[in-house]
C-alpha cells in the first residue's frame, strides 16, 4: 500500500518540474501518510466485520412473541449489521412501557435496555417464564421471571 502510494506521488511529480525539493519531498510525505490511513481504516473495517461475523446468530428468534394480558415482543434484523436486533415491546400494562430498544446477540440471547434496566432474552420453555399461562409452551423466550414471551 505505502509502495503505490510513493508511485503515485512520484508519477505526479514527474510533471511538475517547477516545485523545489522541499515541495516535492511535502508532497511524497503526504501520500505516504494517506496510504498509511488508508491501510489503518481497511484493516478495522475487516476487524470489524470478522467481529460481526462471529457474533452469535439469533436470526431465528425474528418475529412476533406473545406474553400474557396483552404483552407482546416483535423482534426484527437490525440494518446496523448481524447480531444486532429492534426489539419492539409492550412489556406491562403500566402507561409507557412500549419501545423499541436495541438489541445485540449474546452468546446467552439477546441483550437490551429498557427503561426498567438491563435484560437478556433466553431461549427458554413457558414453565421457565414463571408464568402459569404460559406453562405448557415449548418455544419461549424470557427476559425476566414473571415476563416471558412464547410461539407456540
Amino acid at each position: 500500500m505505502r509502495l503505490l502510494a510513493v508511485s503515485a506521488a512520484l508519477a505526479a511529480l514527474s510533471g511538475c518540474g517547477e516545485m523545489s525539493n522541499e515541495q516535492q519531498a511535502a508532497l511524497v510525505q503526504n501520500a505516504v501518510a494517506n496510504a498509511e490511513a488508508i491501510a489503518e481504516n481497511v484493516t478495522a473495517e475487516a476487524e470489524k466485520a470478522e467481529k460481526a461475523a462471529e457474533a452469535p446468530n439469533r436470526d431465528g428468534w425474528v418475529g412476533k412473541w406473545v406474553g400474557v394480558e396483552g404483552l407482546v415482543l416483535t423482534i426484527a434484523k437490525d440494518p446496523a449489521g448481524p447480531g444486532r436486533y429492534r426489539l419492539t415491546n409492550t412489556y406491562s400494562l403500566d402507561p409507557g412501557a412500549t419501545g423499541t430498544f436495541a438489541g445485540v446477540a449474546t452468546e446467552e440471547g439477546i441483550a437490551f435496555t429498557r427503561p426498567d434496566g438491563a435484560r437478556v432474552l433466553r431461549a427458554t420453555d413457558g414453565a421457565a417464564t414463571g408464568l402459569k399461562y404460559l406453562e405448557g409452551k415449548k418455544d419461549c423466550l424470557t427476559a425476566t421471571v414473571g415476563e416471558g414471551y412464547c410461539r407456540d
